[in-house]
């Protein structure tokens, strides 16, 4: 049923409980009230356009009250079991809102749900990971540079590190315009005062000991390890699908010695994202080999940039001492 979006009223007679879901994973606690055990539940939600967003629901309901922080203005609402919400106007790519939605099933049941999701990017450029420095000494942190391939808006790119298993996702890029052949580090540690994510016009907004003049340095916060050499990191979009990745191992075991790792290895695969020489899941020895780095914070793992992308350790290498180079084309010295 589609109808004209008047405003709902809040239902007073009801002791409601807010749940926080997270779209990326597309679980949601929610509290159920009423008197059927078939009580719907909520199951994520999604943009699908610039002017429209779904929440989806295990039974159909109707809509009792939905409100966003920043305020949206809302032309429509379609309900059933896909709830789908139509923006009286294009909304900037990526944007980040919370929703505070209050829905009923057919018997009453009534589930409350209060979701964080960002507006849909359709602009995201084609990119690649391009070097990585896996080694730390402050005030110089870890970092990932990126290289874009395409003029677009990095707006909802979410970027994983497997190693950090409890909390892979480390950051989640907001709207930023960015060109073709440009450079973006991404630290992984914010280590200074001076240390800010240069989203404006500004490329030198940033300053501290490790900021690269005229390229966009972002920062994620806090200053404990996520990146070592035996790891896996990997970029995705509003669909859940991998931009690009790359697994790095310092040893050439057959097999991984953690299950995350193991795991990631499988979702990489299954996701065209990495693979071994001859086709298969990667193992360690698969991998992008890590191991001559040792502690050198002057070496990098770096991406061969004179030959197409391949999605295996074929692409990647070991730079030379002094070899890193972030911001910048790799350089092609590699540890003899």
């Amino acid at each position: 049923m589609k109808r004209m979006y008047l405003g709902f009223p809040i239902l007073g007679i009801f002791s409601l409980v807010f749940s926080v879901c997270s779209c990326s994973t597309g679980e949601a606690a929610a509290q159920i009230l009423g008197t059927s055990s078939q009580a719907p539940v909520f199951l994520a939600c999604k943009a699908v356009s610039g002017t429209e967003i779904d929440f989806l629901f295990s039974l159909p309901v109707t809509v009792v009250s939905l409100n966003f922080n920043p305020p949206v203005e809302i032309q429509s609402i379609e309900e059933g079991d896909v709830v789908r919400v139509s923006f009286a106007g294009e909304m900037p790519p990526g944007e980040k809102l919370t929703a505070d939605l209050l829905a009923m099933d057919e018997k009453g049941n009534t589930i409350n749900v209060l979701v964080p999701f960002r507006t849909r990017n359709d602009r995201i450029p084609r990119l690649l990971i391009n070097e990585l420095r896996t080694e730390y000494s402050k005030p110089k942190a870890e970092f990932i540079e990126l290289k874009i391939l395409d003029a677009g808006n990095l707006a909802a790119v979410k970027v994983f590190i497997a190693g950090n298993s409890k909390e892979p996702l480390v950051y989640e890029f907001s709207s930023v315009e960015v060109s073709a052949n440009e450079y973006i580090l991404l630290h992984l540690r914010t280590m200074e005062d001076a240390n800010c994510d240069e989203y404006g016009a500004d490329k030198d907004a940033s300053g501290g000991a490790d900021a690269v003049a005229g390229v966009r340095d972002f920062w994620v916060p806090g200053t404990v390890k996520l990146l070592r050499k035996t790891d896996a990191v990997y970029l995705v979009d509003q669909d859940d699908n991998v931009l690009d990745a790359i697994m790095m191992a310092d040893s050439q075991d057959t097999w991984w010695n953690k299950d995350y790792l193991a795991g990631t290895a499988e979702l990489l695969f299954e996701k065209g994202a990495w693979k071994s020489a001859d086709g298969k899941i990667a193992g360690p020895k698969d991998s992008a080999y890590s191991f001559d780095i040792k502690t050198a914070m002057t070496r990098s793992l770096s991406r061969d940039e004179s030959v197409p992308d391949s999605n295996s350790a074929a692409d990647w290498y070991v730079t030379a001492t002094s070899g890193i180079s972030p911001g910048k084309p790799n350089n092609p010295a590699r540890f003899q």
